[in-house]
């Protein structure tokens, strides 16, 4: 497997670890301090998306950079392979969220 390929592998399920392991993680603290753990599941993943995809990158400015290099210097190679790995880590953030969501309905159809 390319060098490419597996980053854009790591920085999806990166993104989705960062995500569902978040939110997982807040569902139990919210069922310790008697909140609803669901709701609070939800919540977490929502406002986590943007941060998942920065961990997913490594930190945005390095991101940046390499963005700086496309746009400025030329390179749009570069510019190409960072939207990649961008939207590889979009992907991972959305699916942890629809994770998250399914974990949801999943507990509204037990309580039926």
């Amino acid at each position: 497997m390319s060098a490419f390929i597996s980053t854009l592998v790591i920085n999806f399920f990166i993104a989705l670890g960062v995500m569902v392991g978040a939110s997982l993680f807040a569902g139990l603290a919210a069922v310790i301090s008697h909140h609803p753990p669901v709701k609070t599941m939800v919540t977490v993943a929502d406002s986590l998306k943007i941060w998942a995809v920065a961990a997913a990158l490594g930190g945005t400015f390095q991101s940046l950079e390499a963005l700086d290099q496309g746009f400025f210097r030329g390179n749009i190679r570069s510019v190409a392979k960072e939207l990649a790995y961008v939207l590889a880590a979009l992907a991972g953030a959305n699916a942890g969220f629809s994770f998250i969501m399914l974990i949801k309905r999943c507990g509204q159809s037990w309580s039926e």
